[in-house]
């Protein structure tokens, strides 16, 4: 699966990568400028213009792609192949962890249509081969760390508690918001434990302190570079700001970005990060607060947006995202099958398809009350694989039910 996966995925790289060679693109390309500032020498920093340190991105993906521009070039065709392969590397590596997952909590037959089904994903096919960004990465971390929680269950010591907060820390640095979803399957883990009268409290801890001990690094430097407390990224403020606006087309105004607006990039370095980022969200709080329904509105909508693709018919739209169409044809029908593969789970398993929800309710969540962009939920895409060939096999295989109904995942 691993391999087929990742030669499907590297087979598409040829006709993609030269988008990423266009100077527009790799001016506004924000990893590719905080990778070329660490080559250069100018450290962490100059994430949309040469302004000194920033904490707009997390660290893990921007020091990988480093790595890569130090050894291939910082922009050469080779380093942003490279770059594309080592993505389409993290995805097909992803087949690994969901197949383990469905395998024991499902049976052999679910997990190759999970492990394949996620191989030939059209969602991971195309944001391994042409996005050059942490989304990869994150998905694999999410579902080693998914697994991960679920196997703690029943086995585990301190050392492997310890190393699964470690990987969380990891995941966090790599795209904070795991944070929004880890430390609840862990929680959940624990409480599944207390149930069984096991030890929980020593294992929690353990993971408490992996996780810090990961993180704390970063956050001493954030500390120390801006003279105040920054949870990983800075950009949130921003990230409010532009995604609610008078613009009602689009589901996020980039005009109103840095990147796209000199007088936003003049205030930016005039004020500094923090400054500037306040600022921000002191605007995104006074838009929201005068505009109380169109906020509600946006919310409904962006809620839509994530799990079924459908932004807007209009004819102005659609000329944006030529795509559109197409996609919510598959995002829908993934959702759907993985709602149903869901309820039928609740029935047999609620322990574990609380797992899912966990995931499902709380990984979206800050994007709802920001904005969406069509890459924020990818990393939840292989535990809907999951579900979706669960159901499928489940409704319409011929074989005898799969459900493993004894053991350590019973209810």
């Amino acid at each position: 699966m691993v391999v087929a996966g990742l030669a499907v995925r590297l087979a598409v790289i040829p006709f993609l990568y030269h988008e990423w060679l266009d100077p527009f693109v790799l001016e506004h390309w924000a990893f590719g400028r905080v990778a070329r500032s660490i080559v250069a020498g100018h450290g962490f920093g100059n994430v949309f213009a040469d302004t000194g340190p920033t904490a707009v991105l997390p660290p893990v993906y921007a020091y990988l792609l480093a790595g890569v521009f130090r050894l291939l070039g910082t922009y050469t065709p080779a380093s942003i192949v490279a770059a594309l392969a080592l993505n389409s590397l993290f995805s097909a590596l992803t087949c690994i962890p969901v197949f383990l997952l469905a395998r024991r909590c499902f049976d052999l037959r679910v997990a190759k249509w999970t492990g394949w089904g996620w191989a030939l994903s059209p969602y991971g096919i195309y944001y391994g081969a042409d996005w050059a960004w942490s989304t990869c990465l994150v998905t694999l971390l999410l579902a080693v760390l998914f697994f991960w929680a679920v196997r703690l269950e029943e086995f585990g010591g301190v050392w492997e508690w310890l190393s699964f907060g470690a990987l969380g820390g990891v995941a966090a640095l790599t795209e904070p918001v795991v944070l929004s979803v880890v430390p609840l399957l862990g929680l959940w883990t624990c409480r599944r434990r207390f149930r069984r009268g096991r030890s929980w409290r020593l294992s929690a801890t353990a993971a408490t302190l992996g996780a810090l001990a990961v993180m704390s690094p970063w956050f001493v430097r954030d500390y120390v570079t801006f003279h105040h407390f920054i949870p990983i990224r800075s950009g949130f403020g921003l990230e409010l700001y532009i995604g609610n606006s008078a613009d009602s087309l689009h589901w996020v105004d980039r005009g109103l970005h840095p990147n796209h607006n000199d007088a936003e990039l003049a205030e930016y370095a005039r004020l500094g990060e923090p400054a500037y980022m306040a600022r921000k969200a002191q605007q995104a709080t006074l838009y929201i607060r005068s505009h109380p329904a169109q906020y509600l509105y946006r919310v409904v909508r962006r809620v839509v947006y994530i799990w079924t693709g459908f932004w807007s018919f209009d004819r102005a739209y659609l000329a944006e995202e030529p795509l559109d169409v197409p996609n919510i044809f598959l995002s829908t029908t993934m959702t759907v099958l993985a709602l149903a593969g869901l309820r039928q789970m609740r029935r047999e398993h609620t322990g574990l398809a609380v797992r899912f929800v966990i995931v499902f309710v709380f990984f979206p969540l800050p994007y709802y009350f920001s904005h969406p962009e069509t890459y924020y939920l990818r990393p939840v895409d292989p535990l809907i694989v999951a579900l979706a060939a669960y159901f499928v096999t489940e409704r319409f295989a011929a074989a005898s039910p799969s459900w493993r109904g004894a053991g350590a995942l019973t209810s």
